[in-house]
Order: C-alpha cells, then sequence, then structure tokens
C-alpha cells in the first residue's frame, strides 16, 4: 500500500468537517460489549438517516419514525460483502441480536421498514444512570429544602436534542433538527458517492456541479413524489436510487447525453430520468456495446 503524506490539523481545523455521530453507549456500556465495531457504526448510520425520515414525515399508524436502509445500503456504507453485511445486520436485530432494530417486510418485492431502537432507557437515564447527589452541607435558611444535583450535562451519552425531549417527555419535532446541517451532510455523501473531484478531471466541472446540484436537490427534497419520466414516483424511492449513484453511473449519464441524437426539451426531467435509470440499465447497455463490437469483428 502507498503511503501518503497527511497534513496537520492548525487550531479550529477540524470544526469544518461534518460528522456522524456515534453514542458513547455502545462502547462504553457494558450491555453493547459484544457488539463488533460494524455493528455499532451501522447503528450510527441508522440513527443518521433518522434525521431524513423525521424530515419527509416517515411515520408509520402509531407515529413512530421508521427508515429504508436496504441490504445493498449496508454493503455499500459498510464496504462489505453480502454475507458480511447479513451478519452485521443480525447483530443488531430484534429477533437474532440485541434488539437495536426492527425489521418488518412489505411483501411484492418493497424494501423491508426499520424501526432503529433507542439505545438507553428513559427511565433508566433518569434513575440508575443519575449520579448520586453530593452530601449535603449546612446552609442558610435562605435556600428552599432541596437542592439541585451536581451533574455534568456534557458528560452524559446523549446530547442536549434528546435531554430536551426527554425533559419535555415527547419526542423531537422537525424544529429540533438543524436542517442546513443535514442538507450539508447530504451534499458531502452525495460528493463521495460519486467521486466529485475524478469527475472533474475528465469532464466540465459546470456540467459535474450542475449533475451534483441536482441529485442533491432530489435527496433533500420535501416533496412525497419525485416525477420520473412523466410519472410521480415515492420520493423515499427515488432517493434510494439517487444515493447508489457512483462514478460509473455518472460516466454513463453524461455518454448517454453525448449519444442523444433527439432534442432535449427539458433537460432536467430528461437528467432525473437518466440518473434514476442509471442502476438499472448501466450494465445491460455496456453489455449490448461489447455485444455489438465483437459482432462487428
Amino acid at each position: 500500500m502507498n503511503k501518503s503524506t497527511y497534513n496537520y490539523y492548525y487550531g479550529n481545523e477540524a470544526d469544518q468537517y461534518t460528522f456522524y455521530r456515534l453514542p458513547k453507549a455502545l462502547f462504553t456500556n457494558a450491555r453493547f460489549k459484544k457488539l463488533s465495531d460494524g455493528a455499532k457504526i451501522l447503528y450510527g448510520l441508522m440513527l443518521d438517516r433518522m434525521g431524513l425520515s423525521i424530515k419527509n414525515n416517515w411515520l408509520d399508524e402509531q407515529n413512530r419514525v421508521f427508515i429504508i436502509f436496504t441490504l445493498e445500503d449496508v454493503q455499500e456504507f459498510m464496504n462489505c460483502k453480502h454475507d458480511k453485511a447479513i451478519k452485521i445486520l443480525a447483530e443488531l436485530d430484534m429477533e437474532k441480536g440485541i434488539g437495536l432494530i426492527e425489521r418488518v417486510k412489505q411483501g411484492q418485492g418493497k424494501p423491508a421498514i426499520i424501526y432503529v431502537r433507542k439505545f438507553f432507557d428513559i427511565t433508566e437515564l433518569l434513575t440508575s444512570e443519575k449520579p448520586k447527589p453530593a452530601p449535603r452541607k449546612n446552609r442558610s435558611q435562605d435556600f428552599g429544602k432541596t437542592e439541585c444535583n451536581n451533574t455534568d450535562i456534557n458528560n452524559t451519552d446523549y446530547n442536549d436534542t434528546e435531554n430536551q425531549s426527554i425533559n419535555r417527555a415527547e419526542p423531537p419535532t422537525i424544529d429540533m433538527i438543524d436542517k442546513k446541517n443535514e442538507r450539508n451532510i447530504y451534499r458531502e455523501i452525495v460528493k463521495e458517492n460519486i467521486e466529485f473531484e475524478n469527475l472533474c478531471e475528465n469532464f466540465d466541472q459546470e456540467r459535474v456541479t450542475e449533475i451534483l446540484n441536482l441529485i442533491h436537490e432530489t435527496v433533500c427534497t420535501s416533496r412525497k413524489s419525485v416525477r420520473i419520466n412523466q410519472e410521480e414516483i415515492s420520493t423515499a424511492v427515488v432517493k434510494s436510487q439517487f444515493l447508489k449513484l457512483n462514478q460509473c453511473h455518472i460516466e454513463y449519464v453524461f455518454d448517454c447525453l453525448k449519444n442523444n441524437s433527439t432534442k432535449i426539451k427539458n433537460i432536467k426531467a430528461y437528467l432525473l430520468t437518466a440518473l434514476y435509470n442509471a442502476p438499472l440499465t448501466i450494465d445491460n447497455h455496456y453489455s449490448a456495446l461489447v455485444a455489438y463490437d465483437m459482432a462487428r469483428r
């Protein structure tokens, strides 16, 4: 493996990046010790996906938030093969593992929906894990009969938003989510997925940026459906498809544009359809080209 020389961080430079959040409890609480690092990372990725579900109001009849995270998504994000992906999912599963996720099949070829379970119990946080009060000291009668525990709120296994939710005894709302930060995170995910810098070396940067913006806009849309090839398709399905796009898919779309001989009246609609279909048709497209070249020889 060729080593690269990476520079140091200076001052507050580390703050310029966005990060996935992994709960400390997964590494410090004894009940999670047997979980593999891969399972812990996957749980963190699913927690991140929850923000998108809340934004798009993906709730069932009982007001429970669910996500769509397919086996293919696990393989892509965890950079692992089919069997390893199944094993990691099983570690988190209600039936086979620790119970941090619950998968419900929808049937008819649809992806299973996943309920991400809380890694903590509210009662436990408020009782068993609550710091013990410091010994009472002699004090003036001007004070009330009780005094607050001397707790360090920054040393807990849940963040400020979760703490506010506990205090109010109600689930987080869309207003509690940092929308701008969420959009930035998904933009970085898309850039990484399509290998933006590599594409800019081979194609005009403005064209690549236009594709990036279109994918990002679609992934972050709040609409319930997206119009693809004159048909309204569920936003959840379109987003899942767009988050699978990689560098090869974008090159394929550019190739289709180059070879297109008909006038395109609505370039945005054309690109949306081409991007949506790219993961479905790219293999057959290049197989047909190879067959054509072989037949000409």
